[in-house]
């Protein structure tokens, strides 16, 4: 049986779920870091107590720099999937608006937290800030823990070979096309949720037919080719394929662009939604004298890939 888990979308919480433990942040991707953090609440979780995430909606970076529309590394469909892994069993997803980003430190830990939420316990990451301008850190939380009645836990920082695992750091790695790398810290590989939308049906043109995905608001990877799994809706089993996410610069395309090619499938797939997980980064985007050396690349590329273990 799949657990269901409340979501809020404010902090009246029923009163069932409080004096909790209660994890705060983005935890976008959820990766080994946040992993870690998860695991040590869970440990807590004795006499029927309830485990709670508190997360924001935009991420804070993404509300005040526009500029960084493409900059998630899950969607909160994803998130909530993965929070069921660790036995959330409520989730206060916050709409972060200006009203918000207003909220002094303080104010955040008496009016919110403690008057709203009664935590039992609280877990935060080392680098967790909150309040207005971000004045508010762990310092904050642990210096009136006594006097409002919870308990602030903060787990070690994860650390691999001297570097802290950050959803920053897997960002960085993504874009940097080290996917093998992004896909070790995150401790799955990392995947994206999207609609078929219409193209311009260049691929179906020249004997490649491709899915195009609308990417959203999430980060964009290193432009190039990549192996992949495509998961259908409702389908447990994954299909093999070939994905070129770039500006296919053989065409003069402007807008970035997420084309996947699924083996020996031939259904019509438009307005579907389809979860493409990336394995493997095959080559960086190039473009190409003509159609005709185009397609001999596609057809070594896809020949390389369905040789892939996947």
């Amino acid at each position: 049986m799949v657990k269901k888990i409340k979501i809020y979308n404010n902090f009246k919480i029923a009163s069932f779920h409080k004096n909790s433990i209660i994890l705060i942040g983005n935890f976008d991707g959820l990766h080994i870091g946040h992993q870690k953090l998860f695991k040590a609440a869970k440990k807590y979780k004795i006499n029927k107590i309830k485990l709670g995430v508190i997360t924001f909606d935009p991420i804070p970076k993404m509300f005040f720099n526009k500029k960084n529309y493409n900059y998630r590394l899950s969607n909160l469909n994803q998130k909530i999937k993965l929070f069921k892994k660790y036995d959330v069993d409520f989730i206060i997803n916050k709409k972060f608006d200006l009203k918000f980003s207003k909220v002094k430190a303080y104010s955040f830990i008496k009016n919110i937290l403690v008057n709203k939420i009664k935590p039992k316990y609280i877990f935060v990451s080392d680098n967790f800030r909150f309040g207005y301008k971000r004045e508010g850190d762990v310092f904050l939380l642990k210096r009136f823990q006594e006097k409002f009645n919870y308990k602030l836990i903060k787990p070690e920082t994860l650390l691999k070979k001297t570097k802290i695992i950050s959803s920053t750091l897997i960002r960085k790695l993504l874009s940097n096309g080290k996917l093998n790398l992004a896909n070790k810290y995150l401790g799955r590989n990392w995947t994206v949720e999207g609609i078929v939308k219409k193209g311009r049906k260049i691929g179906k043109k020249i004997g490649f037919p491709t899915c195009n995905i609308d990417l959203g608001n999430y980060v964009i990877a290193k432009p190039g080719v990549y192996a992949v799994k495509v998961y259908l809706p409702k389908k447990r089993k994954y299909l093999k394929g070939i994905a070129n996410l770039g500006y296919r610069p053989t065409f003069n395309q402007k807008r970035i662009l997420l084309e996947v090619n699924i083996f020996n499938f031939y259904r019509n797939l438009y307005n579907k939604k389809l979860i493409i997980e990336f394995i493997k980064f095959i080559r960086e985007e190039k473009k190409f004298k003509g159609v005709d050396q185009l397609k001999k690349q596609i057809k070594y590329d896809v020949n390389f890939t369905k040789k892939l273990k996947i």
